[in-house]
């Protein structure tokens, strides 16, 4: 799967995860007869996204997306591709925590609702990555994958060749 995909994947992932648990914080808060936890976990929510926004702000890549993208090996054939494994591997934390948080909304409402707020500030932080990646590819001429390993191992990346981008300069007429 491509790596600039992935990091869209996640973003776009992260955000449904938000929004659900959003729905089942306000719909078990309803159902509890606790309109104040609605109140609260709204404002955490704001503070949240303010945090997350805060966070992603710059256009550059990551440390971490450096480390990953400079330790990535070369290779020439293009890695099988299985993005629903990809993803399930790599992205499984973020189902679990999805699933037990809206589980425990039966309990108390607040559960989900911290969760939700750490989920928008993922999504937002991770939101400008993708063309980040995209950049480095261009100027590059290389297209970067996700290996399919375990999901207990560390992620890995291969570099396949690519179109590089023919940019041209601007001359100046002299005056």
């Amino acid at each position: 799967m491509p790596f600039a995909d992935f990091v869209k994947a996640t973003v776009v992932l992260s955000a449904a995860a938000a929004t659900t648990l959003a729905a089942v914080t306000l719909l078990s808060a309803r159902a509890a007869g606790e309109p104040g936890t609605a109140t609260i976990a709204v404002g955490w929510w704001a503070a949240a996204s303010a945090i997350g926004l805060l966070m992603g702000r710059r256009a550059a890549v990551s440390p971490r997306i450096v480390r990953l993208l400079g330790g990535a090996k070369t290779v020439g054939v293009l890695p099988p591709q299985r993005p629903a494994r990809v993803l399930l591997a790599r992205l499984w934390p973020l189902l679990v925590s999805t699933l037990v948080a809206g589980g425990l909304a039966l309990l108390a409402p607040q559960i989900p609702a911290v969760a939700t707020g750490f989920a928008l500030i993922w999504a937002l932080a991770w939101r400008q990555q993708h063309g980040a990646i995209v950049a480095i590819e261009r100027r590059d001429g290389v297209r970067f994958h996700v290996e399919e390993t375990s999901p207990l191992r560390p992620m890995t990346l291969t570099r396949t060749p690519g179109f590089k981008a023919y940019i041209p300069t601007e001359r100046r007429s002299p005056a």
